[in-house]
C-alpha cells in the first residue's frame, strides 16, 4: 500500500487554515473580521456554492476532476519520463505563464534546491530548465550551459499559438536539425490542446510524443495536469501523490459548510478584506523550497481576479494585487512597510512543522551575548522563531495576517496546497461575480503584438498603432 492511502497517515499530511489574524476578537473591531459579516454572507455564500457546484457538473471546472480523470494519462507521462531520464542529460520545459510557473513551483518544492548542480548519480535524471521568456541573452545563454545533442524539450502550450513559446519552438526546432537530422523529432514532446491551435498540427504533421491539455482547464489551473505532471515525472517526482493530496483537499473542499472547507474561508475572508480596502494580497512562505509558490499564485490570483467587468456587464474593477515575499528574507526588505504602512494589505505566511533537513548551530563567543544565544539552537527553530515573530508583530500592528500550515513539504501537501489555491480563487470569483477564467485584459497586448511582427489579419491594427499619439520628446529626460 501507497502511503498516500493509508487515511492514518493523510490526516497526519493534512494541511491546515489558521486565520485568527483576520478575526476581530484578535486583532480589533476596527481592523478585523467578526463572525457576524461572515453569518450575513451566507445566502451569497450558498449561491457562490451552487454556482461552482453547477460548473463542476457542467464540466466548465474540469481542472477539479484531474486527480481523478488521468489514470491512463499518468501511466503514459510515467513511461515518458523513464525514457528521458535513462536517456537524455538535459529536459528543458518552453513555456510562459501558467505553462511554466507551476512546472517551476512544484519542481523547486520537491526537488533538492540545487538539482542541476547535483553530480548525475544523485539527480537520478536530467538537469531541468525552463524557458519562460524571450530575452535573446537568456535564450544564448541556455545553449552555452546544454548540449542541444543529449537534450529533449517539452513545447507546452494550451491554444498552440503563443508567440513566445512558438519562437522558442522555432529556434530550438531549427537547432536540432542542424545538430542531429531528421531524429529532432525524437527530442520534442508537445503537450498542447488535442484539436484547437498550429502546436498539435506541426505535432501531428512532424509526428512529436503529445501530451493533451483537457478542454476545460485553463493554463493557469493547468499544473495536475500533463503541463505539470510530465516535468515533475521527469525530475523524479511522485506524480500520483500529488494528485492523491489534491484529490484529498478535494475532499475537504467539498463541505458546503464555510467554516468546515478551508478554501471557501479563506475566499471569503479575502472577499471581506477586499470590501473594507484590502487591496493588496501577500504571499510570504518561509521556506525556500515554496518560493515560487508565491510566483504561481501571483499570476493565478491577479489573471483571474483582475476584471473590468462582472458576469452582468457592470464595471465593476475588480482584483487584488498579489505580492511575492519570501520569509525570513522580506523580513530585511518589505515587513517594515506591512507593520507600519497603509492598512490595505493581507499577508498570507505558509510555514513548515517539518523541514526536510536539520541544521545545528554551534556553540562559541559565549561572552558575546548577540551570538552565544543562537549557539545550541538548529536553524530549524530560528526560521520557525522568525515566522512566529513576524506574525506576533503583524498582529501587535492590528494588520491581517493568515496562515496555511504544512506538516511537511512533499508531493502529498503540494497537491493539497496546490488544489486549496485554486478552489480559493474560484470560489471568491464567484463570490466577486466575475469569470475566473478568462483573461480579456491580456488579448489586446497579444493582438498589438501580432501586428507589430507582420502576423496576417492584423494590419487594421497595425495601422492603428502606427498611427497613435507620438510620445513628446519634452517628457523624456
Amino acid at each position: 500500500m501507497r502511503r498516500f492511502e493509508d487515511n492514518s497517515w493523510k490526516e497526519k499530511m493534512r494541511i491546515r487554515f489558521d486565520y485568527n489574524n483576520m478575526m476581530s476578537d484578535m486583532i480589533g473591531d476596527e481592523w478585523g473580521i467578526n463572525k457576524d459579516q461572515i453569518t450575513a454572507l451566507i445566502p451569497k455564500i450558498r449561491d457562490a456554492v451552487d454556482k461552482l457546484n453547477h460548473k463542476r457538473k457542467a464540466g466548465k471546472t474540469q481542472w477539479r476532476d484531474l486527480p481523478y480523470i488521468q489514470k491512463d494519462v499518468v501511466k503514459d507521462i510515467l513511461a515518458a519520463a523513464d525514457e528521458v531520464r535513462q536517456k537524455y542529460e538535459t529536459f528543458v520545459l518552453l513555456g510562459i505563464g501558467g505553462s511554466a510557473l507551476g512546472p517551476i513551483a512544484v519542481h523547486q518544492a520537491l526537488n533538492h534546491l540545487h538539482y542541476n548542480e547535483l553530480p548525475r548519480e544523485k539527480r537520478g535524471g536530467p538537469r531541468f530548465y525552463v524557458v519562460d521568456n524571450i530575452d535573446p541573452e537568456r535564450i544564448q545563454a541556455l545553449f552555452d550551459v546544454v548540449d542541444i545533442k543529449n537534450t529533449v524539450f517539452n513545447v507546452v502550450t494550451k491554444s498552440g499559438n503563443t508567440s513566445e513559446t512558438m519562437a522558442q519552438f522555432l529556434i530550438v526546432r531549427n537547432m536540432l536539425k542542424e545538430a542531429i537530422g531528421e531524429k529532432y523529432r525524437e527530442r520534442i514532446i508537445a503537450t498542447t490542446d488535442a484539436e484547437k491551435g498550429s502546436l498539435i498540427k506541426i505535432a501531428r504533421e512532424e509526428g512529436y510524443r503529445t501530451f493533451f491539455i483537457p478542454a476545460g482547464v485553463g493554463g493557469r489551473f493547468s499544473e495536475l495536469s500533463p503541463v505539470g505532471l510530465l516535468p515533475a515525472a521527469v525530475g523524479g517526482i511522485d506524480i500520483e501523490e500529488l494528485l492523491a493530496g489534491a484529490a484529498y483537499m478535494d475532499e475537504l473542499c467539498s463541505e458546503d459548510d464555510v467554516f468546515k472547507n478551508p478554501a471557501y474561508m479563506a475566499a471569503v475572508l479575502q472577499y471581506i478584506a477586499m470590501q473594507q480596502g484590502k487591496n493588496i494580497s501577500v504571499m510570504m512562505p518561509y521556506a525556500d523550497s515554496l518560493k515560487y509558490m508565491a510566483d504561481w499564485y501571483a499570476q493565478l490570483w491577479a489573471e483571474s481576479l483582475g476584471k473590468k467587468l462582472d458576469l452582468d456587464g457592470k464595471e465593476v474593477y475588480a482584483g487584488q494585487t498579489p505580492v511575492k515575499a519570501l520569509g525570513a528574507t522580506d523580513q530585511h526588505s518589505q515587513i517594515q512597510l506591512y507593520t507600519e504602512g497603509p492598512f490595505d494589505k493581507v499577508i498570507t505566511f505558509i510555514t513548515v512543522e517539518k523541514y526536510r533537513s536539520k541544521v545545528c548551530i554551534p556553540r562559541a563567543y559565549e561572552d558575546m551575548t548577540g551570538v552565544s544565544f543562537l549557539g545550541g539552537h538548529t536553524i530549524n527553530r530560528l526560521i520557525r522563531a522568525e515566522q512566529m515573530a513576524t506574525e506576533y508583530a503583524l498582529y501587535k500592528a492590528k494588520r491581517m495576517n493568515r496562515t496555511i500550515i504544512l506538516p511537511e513539504v512533499n508531493a502529498f501537501t503540494i497537491g493539497q496546497l496546490l488544489y486549496m489555491l485554486e478552489v480559493e480563487t474560484a470560489f471568491i470569483a464567484e463570490l466577486l461575480n466575475i469569470n475566473a477564467f478568462d483573461q480579456p485584459g491580456v488579448e489586446e497586448g497579444k493582438i498589438a503584438a501580432y501586428a507589430l511582427m507582420g502576423r496576417p489579419g492584423y494590419e487594421r491594427k497595425k495601422a492603428e498603432l502606427e498611427s497613435g499619439t507620438e510620445k513628446k520628446m519634452e517628457y523624456i529626460i
